[in-house]
């Protein structure tokens, strides 16, 4: 381990300011949700069912939204992508408090969809900012930082919505959002090799150019299946026309090989057993009357998942993302034990230390697999994943806490990861058996 490489890479140009507008820029989303839904149950005096489908369309929204905008950044730059969210997080988050439910929810998937690509632009940059094991440092505290964020933002929503209301913190998510948007504009990170501020490829260079040779070894078969097909229904399609389309599918999805499939779904069970796992806390506590102690129990868990971050990035070995997410759904599933608050907070800590690593990880490997004209969009996509994985992981420990087990749902996203990653596993398996063939 060399923890003197955090302060190295600190002391680079750029880096400690993305990483603070990084940080800053995730607070107000991170809020947006539980001040959303208690706009529409406090403010607007509706049920609970109305809060959860305005926060589920919010999140559909950005699970859509960030593969396009991380692309927008591939295509365009990363001023130009950012001007339509600045105005858009202005626009819509200023109106929403205004507005009756039924125009509410275009709204929150507006603001959704066109929500500040802050964790592509964060990552991106980073990728192009840093290489080799300090490129594993830097993913580990953006990683702590999203961990601190998830730790404030929620609590400091409750409080704006106690103390100014919810159409206060409503309009101070979007004029916050569009602040940092502003900010990133100014300070303009790259996101190619060559641009100021970067430095060269990683020392995975090579891996990737394999992983790249592999997509576009396999190809050719499936092209000639694809040719062979069309001819043989009435030769509509001439082999030039066939060639053309294949060429111009390798152009646009190339890039997604096995192993960067392998990343978004570790990813989404990241997500998953986040999300659930935090459902399953505040059920169990709940049921012992000791709700008012979630504080306690997020401590421990978020706190170890900054100690196992902090750790991941002095560390000289990468670990895969798929080993890191196994290892974290098998340690949640002791949670099921736990029979008070400190009982859960202990037991929160194996899971938790995994947590920060796992997704450093995973960032680090998909900007090792991914071009860079390729990574704005790759990284929007494994955003849209660990937000699929968030937004499952809430109702599928919700049925089983209506069931009537609590502790269940430590239980159901355990083996719900696990499954995950053995799938991956399995399906990786499957392409380098093909791969050997060819």
């Amino acid at each position: 381990m060399n923890f003197a490489r955090y302060a190295q890479l600190l002391r680079r140009p750029g880096v400690a300011p993305l990483l603070a507008v990084g940080m800053a820029a995730r607070l107000p989303h991170s809020a947006a949700g539980i001040l959303l839904t208690l706009h529409v149950v406090r403010t607007l005096g509706l049920d609970w069912t109305a809060a959860g489908t305005a926060a589920a369309v919010m999140t559909v929204g950005i699970a859509l939204g960030a593969p396009w905008r991380g692309r927008r950044i591939d295509t365009v730059g990363l001023r130009r992508a950012l001007v339509p969210s600045v105005v858009a997080e202005a626009a819509v988050w200023s109106a929403v408090p205004h507005v009756p439910y039924h125009w509410l929810l275009p709204l929150a998937f507006l603001g959704g969809v066109f929500a500040l690509p802050v964790f592509s632009v964060v990552r991106q940059a980073l990728g192009v900012m840093t290489a080799g094991e300090t490129r594993r440092s830097a993913f580990a505290l953006d990683a702590i930082a999203t961990e601190l964020v998830f730790m404030t933002g929620p609590a400091l929503a409750a409080i704006v919505a106690i103390g100014a209301g919810t159409p206060a913190g409503l309009t101070a998510v979007g004029l916050v959002g569009a602040a940092s948007g502003l900010v990133l504009m100014w300070l303009n990170p790259p996101t190619r090799s060559g641009q100021p501020g970067a430095v060269a490829e990683s020392d995975a260079k090579e891996e990737r150019r394999g992983a790249e040779a592999a997509v576009v070894a396999s190809a050719p078969a499936h092209l000639a299946e694809a040719e062979a097909g069309l001819l043989d229904a009435g030769g509509k399609e001439t082999r030039a026309r066939v060639a053309r389309r294949g060429r111009t599918f390798r152009r646009r999805f190339g890039w997604v090989g096995a192993g960067v499939v392998a990343v978004f779904i570790a990813s989404a069970g990241a997500g998953l057993l986040l999300s659930g796992s935090e459902v399953a806390m505040i059920a169990v506590l709940e049921r012992i009357g000791a709700v008012g102690e979630l504080g306690i129990v997020f401590a421990f868990w978020c706190g170890a998942s900054v100690v196992g971050g902090l750790v991941y990035g002095s560390m000289r070995r990468r670990v895969s993302p798929l080993a890191l997410l196994l290892g974290m759904s098998v340690l949640t599933v002791p949670m099921f034990w736990a029979d008070g608050t400190w009982a859960l907070a202990l037991l929160a800590i194996p899971p938790g230390l995994l947590c920060a690593p796992l997704l450093s990880a995973a960032s680090e490997r998909l900007a090792d697999l991914v071009p860079e004209e390729r990574r704005g969009e790759a990284m929007g996509w494994y955003g849209s994943a660990l937000t699929g994985g968030t937004a499952l992981g809430s109702p599928l420990v919700g049925l089983v806490i209506d069931a009537g087990s609590p502790g269940g749902g430590f239980v159901v996203v355990g083996v719900a990861g696990a499954a995950l990653c053995l799938v991956a596993l399995a399906a990786q398996g499957v392409r380098r058996r093909r791969a050997a063939l060819v």
